[in-house]
């Protein structure tokens, strides 16, 4: 099974995404890891990316987590899968579960600010706003709550505890 931890960048998904794993006893998959280089240094000049910077980086997420599946490894991938296409193709194949940290950009922002040593800055927020289709499926926890009432909610909805 895969649990994909969603959001905009500076939601908490790494955060709870590692939390998670380590609940479950998971292994932890982190997007930013499959980035190339160019898509990195556009995120750190703060320009957006676009679907065509994004489908590499989503195939080699997919083929991983395929590599995974074959090994009968359970994962939690943090990612931010901004739109419904996104997540349709990270899911081909696979047992797929979706959890998204919502928050509006004024909650965002504040966490975005606090975060040091990251390539995504608030200067891609607002297009990542405007690229995120919230899914319609998917277990949603709100960026408000601390990491470990997330923790708690989404083992709940799960059905892990």
């Amino acid at each position: 099974m895969v649990c994909l931890v969603m959001g905009v960048t500076g939601a908490g998904k790494t955060t709870i995404g590692r939390l998670l794993a380590q609940g479950l006893g998971w292994r932890f998959l982190d997007g930013d890891d499959f980035h190339p280089a160019a898509n990195v240094e556009k995120m750190k000049q703060g320009i957006s990316l676009i679907d065509a910077d994004r489908w590499p980086w989503l195939d080699a997420i997919h083929s991983e987590l395929v590599k995974c599946a074959a090994k009968d490894q359970n994962v939690v991938l943090a990612c931010s899968a901004l739109k419904e296409s996104y997540r349709q193709r990270l899911a081909v194949g696979l047992d797929f579960k979706i959890c998204y940290l919502k928050g509006t950009y004024d909650e965002i922002r504040p966490l975005l600010e606090r975060r040091s040593g990251h390539f995504a800055t608030e200067a891609i927020l607002a297009g990542q706003f405007a690229d995120l289709e919230e899914p319609k499926h998917a277990i949603v926890v709100r960026v408000t709550a601390t990491p470990e009432e997330d923790l708690r909610e989404i083992l709940w909805r799960l059905n892990f505890t």
